[in-house]
């Protein structure tokens, strides 16, 4: 499982203590990490929990691997700024505007995006499908991702959480093995799917961007014990412009908005890895 698969992000997709934590005196949302050394007692089913999930004040996508490891937040708005320019009720297209949106790449994560509120929108939605992606229980491409999408601030803090979230047992209890890799004959799968975003405030150098995404995650292949399930939640990204381009500086993550479930019949195991290894990932960009 190489950061290089599906166009760049993989083949796509905790908890300790509540908290809550500050970032440029902004309050940030109640947060939850897989099994940690912190020992709050047992976890609660996912499904259950309204609490969203941070490591040391940025969240990175793990709503549906809980879900899914366990198998069977908060709804505050995202923070405001008094000195934003814009505060938008309705939702603007995701349509060309006639600006280059990315000139370059990052290793395999696009970087380049414009200095503008188009650029930061952009900018979230592909960070959100790189933190959603299956080379997250990857040591080694998870910190070449989180160093691509973050703040360098926040990048050493943040990884050493998320080396103790993704732990051997919260791998195991996903079905992976210790090095995050599937087990033979399966195909791990954990993929985000940006469906809109909405720019919640914008300056010249910060942006609050609202990504609604859905998601798979599960084990495909034949004798998986854990099928391929889909996941709504909306991830609000609190931007930086540092370096030429926009960074996480930190992030929340809510559950929904979800829709009704479609009558469509569910493919098999086999069906959805076949689907998995044939079809990459997008990149997205307005």
């Amino acid at each position: 499982m190489s950061l290089g698969d599906e166009d760049g992000y993989g083949n796509d997709a905790g908890r300790t203590s509540d908290a809550y934590s500050t970032i440029g005196g902004t309050r940030q949302t109640r947060t939850r990490l897989p099994d940690g050394p912190t020992g709050d007692g047992p976890r609660r089913p996912a499904r259950n929990s309204r609490s969203l999930i941070t490591f040391a004040g940025v969240v990175i996508l793990l709503l549906g691997a809980i879900a899914f490891a366990n198998m069977g937040g908060d709804d505050g708005s995202s923070p405001k700024s008094g000195t934003g320019t814009s505060d938008k009720a309705d939702a603007a297209p995701t349509a060309a505007t006639g600006t280059k949106p990315v000139t370059g790449k990052n290793g395999t994560i696009p970087s380049g995006f414009a200095h503008d509120e188009q650029g930061a929108a952009s900018a979230a939605s592909n960070y959100a499908v790189a933190l959603g992606s299956a080379d997250m229980f990857v040591a080694s491409s998870r910190r070449t991702i989180v160093q691509t999408t973050h703040d360098p601030a926040v990048v050493d803090k943040l990884t050493a959480d998320l080396d103790t979230a993704y732990s051997t047992s919260f791998l195991k209890n996903v079905g992976l093995n210790e090095d995050g890799s599937a087990p033979s004959g399966l195909t791990f799968v954990s993929r985000t799917v940006p469906v809109g975003t909405k720019v919640i405030e914008h300056t010249a150098d910060s942006a609050t961007v609202e990504v609604w995404c859905t998601g798979l995650v599960g084990m495909a292949g034949d004798g998986s014990t854990k099928p391929v399930t889909e996941t709504w939640f909306t991830i609000s990204e609190k931007l930086k412009w540092i370096g030429n381009d926009w960074k996480i500086e930190s992030s929340s993550q809510t559950e929904g908005p979800t829709p009704v479930s479609g009558d469509n019949r569910a493919s098999s195991a086999d069906e959805i890895a076949g689907a998995v290894e044939g079809y990459g990932g997008f990149v997205y960009a307005r």
